[in-house]
């Protein structure tokens, strides 16, 4: 329904941590991201018992929570025109995560995110992660902006 803006993300296979936007507006955003068994970071992490690391569990909630909402709502209110020559990067300003259950290789996770103030190009969210039964993984306080690159002159 919303996966049209996961064509502006500036993120390729291996370091995409989003499969489905469910809803998006102004306030907030959710989303789903199952997690690959394969995936790099499960190999040494831990060996014969793989865990997905706390800085993947952020970077998904960053992904769906911050940067989905931040194109969608620098796109609508039309502060960047988004040509073949540009790209928008997310930069990370802060962050504040508190975790609270693991994640393990083949689990599905739903991020819902809640805008507390986009305003001069900042956007600050409150993002939890829940599991498939609903119970909290992780929660905390995102914020960063998004900003436009020009590919050409970098």
């Amino acid at each position: 329904m919303h996966n049209e803006i996961l064509n502006h993300l500036p993120y390729k296979s291996s370091f995409r941590f989003v499969d489905n936007i469910s809803a998006l507006d102004e306030d907030g955003v959710t989303g789903e991201y199952t997690l690959r068994e394969g995936a790099f970071f499960y190999e040494d992490h831990f060996v014969g018992n793989p865990v997905t690391p706390g800085v993947i569990i952020t970077e998904i909630m960053a992904q769906i929570g911050l940067v989905v909402l931040g194109i969608f709502l620098i796109l609508k209110d039309g502060e960047l025109n988004i040509s073949e020559d540009a790209a928008m990067y997310p930069l990370l300003a802060s962050t504040e995560v508190s975790f609270h259950k693991m994640v393990l290789p083949g689990q599905k996770v739903t991020v819902i995110s809640k805008k507390q103030y986009f305003r001069f190009g900042k956007l600050k969210c409150y993002v939890e992660m829940v599991d498939s039964s609903g119970d909290i993984v992780a929660k905390g306080m995102f914020s960063g902006i998004v900003k436009r690159v020009d590919i050409k002159n970098g």
